[in-house]
């Protein structure tokens, strides 16, 4: 399907992309056909009845619902060819309904997966997630019921409310992105350009995972590796189960060779892996898996995927379902977090350098040396260990004070049913009640918790938050979701310990479940995370995780696996260090890469040359001559991320705005109002209002950049208050 197709519930997607194959539906084994739809996947009182659940039944459910669903959208044609008068509510309605079947069946076989992928292996849920995902795409694709929304916007049909327009503009969009507006001779181009399209990001991909497999640099001495974390030992060793014994392979995936030049003291070991990340897939390295072949094709066929449907480039399309509006917007917005990450930069790295020196480093200081010496610099200077610091919150005890949390702020009870079925014991269920509801007493939602998939973490711990089902009022439906965290069992008797970076992973992904969870949007296509703007998607998770920059927050949650004792008040302000040193450095890279990644679908220039030219921009450190980055960028030339990488730091901005109104006061009574007034804007409307009108609606004004510099430590003078 077409692009815009993929870049649906950015924050719900927990797959590795997937080659794109345009043009035609992977077909499974319809079992059962007849029968209630998806009969025995759930239990009577509605939620998934995991200990008889089968892949066979899911993939027979899904083949029976994705079936159900395109008839639907053929009888809409017919009624709509034959004169029959259809309100748009009414096809809004009746797709909602149908839809919604599938949309479980889906979530369970996605919960399933990443839990455990034994209960559904990789092929057997691929061509679930393929069927169920070409089936309601169909309800995107119809000629039919495109024009007859057209015809109705033209005549401004007067029963369409702001839900109902909103979900009109989403239709139309949709339609227009996957050509439906074309001609017979245009579509079929464009369905052979996509094709082309598909296997160029296949053959990409390809040769970055062989790249990524052809290396192994191997460390024989314990030295090198005695500062490794857990997992990251575990990652390398010859024997996970075995972690200090050697030998130590590192290879390329990208967690390993960032906790390896993290903890390596090593100068030139760090160098040789840091310089065959940065050449993999190019013609520096084997030949016959360079990438920038590829590169340059994809680029090609996006550009003329984008002229096509009437747009000047492809960034200026990708810019059609983001909430900054235009590749203008974003280049101010770039400009204006320069304007001070750039002269942060500069004295970050230069205090680094005078550490490094102090310290016995002999060297002016490379890319491949920045994130050992931070960490050297940040025990040394703060005695801030992050292993001694992961003492005070095990995972009980935090998931308990971020439910507490969660609570006050957004006046909720999260009550664990320990009678619920599960799909593994240690899988515990929450319902959610709202104590706004007219029904508080009736649950909202709820929530499933693994915290021990078995997802390979390669070197770090992972979460994700899978909506396994949403709000779906034409259906009478509850949301419901799985939260999924790949962090390692605990041996009897102990507790699983979380560092800085697992904590802020479990609380952006709790943020992310409350907005899928505490919606009130009336239809499923609008609810929770559907039809959020891709560079708004992960605000929720944000918002929730900058409630960790509060030393205050920090303590509730903290307890000493040993003796319950509290994080001390210095040891938990001085923890923000982890977030704000070297935030200038930090900051420049996401915008060189967010505005590589606009540039590249933007301009025509060869992709070095477009490096060449921005790389000083936005880096103090020189550009190694043969680094050939852009070859191995799988999210964006493989993946869904193309003119949108820069979502996650715009996501960051506008969360950091938010959160800078929770902090003009540290205290119960200010959160939760202030979370009664996000709750009912953020939290509430889902995609159902643009994301720019919802900000407005809770802050009163447009967003600005000046909260994010601010929270991150970064200058900035106190006259400067423009808008973004």
């Amino acid at each position: 399907m077409l692009n815009i197709l993929r870049q649906r519930h950015a924050a719900q997607r927990l797959l590795h992309t997937t080659t794109n194959r345009p043009g035609y539906i992977v077909l499974v084994p319809e079992i059962g056909e007849e029968g209630p739809l998806g009969d025995g996947l759930l239990s009577p009182n509605g939620l998934p009845a995991f200990s008889d659940i089968t892949i066979e039944m899911c993939l027979g459910a899904i083949g029976q619902q994705a079936a159900a669903v395109e008839k639907t959208v053929k009888a809409l044609e017919q009624d709509i060819q034959s004169g029959k008068q259809l309100h748009s509510v009414d096809i809004y309605s009746e797709l909602d309904a149908v839809t919604a079947p599938l949309e479980t069946t889906w979530g369970v076989a996605k919960a399933l997966y990443l839990g455990n992928s034994t209960l559904i292996p990789t092929k057997s849920y691929m061509n679930i997630h393929e069927r169920a995902r070409n089936a309601r795409a169909a309800k995107f694709c119809n000629k039919t019921v495109y024009s007859a929304l057209q015809q109705q916007q033209q005549q401004g049909e007067a029963a369409d409310g702001e839900a109902e327009q909103r979900l009109r503009q989403k239709f139309l969009l949709e339609g227009k992105l996957n050509g439906l507006a074309l001609n017979k001779d245009g579509q079929d181009g464009l369905k052979e350009l996509l094709t082309q399209l598909g296997r160029e990001r296949g053959n990409y991909k390809n040769k970055v995972n062989m790249a990524v497999h052809a290396f192994a640099h191997v460390v024989n001495d314990f030295q090198l590796v005695r500062d490794f974390p857990q997992t990251l030992l575990e990652a390398t060793a010859r024997d996970p189960t075995q972690p200090l014994e050697g030998p130590w392979k590192v290879t390329l995936q990208p967690q390993i060779v960032e906790g390896f030049l993290k903890y390596c003291p090593d100068r030139m070991q760090r160098w040789n892996v840091w310089r065959a990340n940065a050449l993999k897939a190019s013609q520096q390295q084997d030949k016959s898996l360079e990438n920038s072949t590829h590169l340059e094709k994809i680029r090609g066929l996006r550009r003329r995927q984008a002229n096509l449907l009437g747009y000047a480039n492809y960034a200026e399309m990708s810019m059609q379902t983001k909430m900054i509006g235009s590749v203008d917007n974003l280049k101010q917005i770039f400009a204006k977090l320069l304007k001070f990450a750039g002269p942060a930069q500069s004295v970050q790295l230069e205090e680094l350098q005078q550490f490094a020196n102090a310290s016995g480093g002999q060297h002016k200081l490379e890319a491949y040396d920045v994130s050992y010496w931070r960490r050297k610099q940040l025990v040394e200077e703060q005695q801030l260990l992050e292993h001694k610091i992961s003492e005070f919150f095990p995972l009980p005890r935090v998931l308990s004070g971020l439910f507490t949390l969660s609570e006050k702020l957004f006046n909720i009870r999260i009550v664990e049913q320990p009678k619920t079925e599960v799909w593994h014991p240690a899988v515990k269920f929450y319902n959610v009640y709202d104590g706004d509801s007219s029904n508080s007493s009736t649950p909202v939602g709820g929530f499933y918790v693994d915290c021990y998939s078995k997802e390979h973490k390669f070197g770090k711990n992972n979460g994700w938050m899978v909506g396994i089902r949403n709000s779906n009022k034409s259906a009478n439906l509850t949301p419901l979701c799985a939260l999924i965290f790949n962090f390692t069992e605990p041996k009897p008797g102990q507790l699983p310990l979380l560092g800085y970076d697992d904590l802020q992973m479990v609380f952006k992904t709790f943020g992310t479940a409350l907005q899928h969870l505490l919606t009130q949007a009336g239809y499923s296509d609008l609810a929770g995370l559907s039809n959020i703007e891709w560079d708004a998607s992960q605000v929720s998770g944000y918002v929730m995780s900058n409630f960790l920059d509060d030393a205050a927050v920090l303590q509730t949650l903290s307890g000493h696996y040993s003796n319950d004792e509290v994080i001390d008040t210095k040891l938990a302000q001085k923890m923000r260090l982890l977030k704000t040193q070297l935030a200038g450095y930090n900051l420049c890279q996401e915008l060189y890469v967010a505005d590589l990644d606009v540039e590249l679908h933007r301009s025509g220039a060869f992709w070095l040359d477009v490096v060449r030219k921005l790389w000083p921009v936005y880096q103090c450190m020189p550009l190694d001559k043969k680094d050939a980055h852009p070859c191995s960028m799988t999210d964006i030339f493989a993946g869904d991320w193309a003119a949108a990488h820069f979502s996650h730091l715009y996501s960051k901005l506008i969360a950091a705005d938010i959160s800078s109104s929770f902090a003009e006061q540290r205290n119960d009574e200010h959160y939760a109002n202030v979370g009664k007034r996000y709750k009912q804007t953020f939290l509430s409307y889902g995609g159902s209002v643009p994301t720019a009108e919802v900000f407005r609606r809770f802050q009163g004004r447009d967003p600005s950049v000046e909260a994010l510099l601010k929270s991150l430590d970064i200058f900035v003078p106190s006259q400067t208050t423009e808008n973004t």
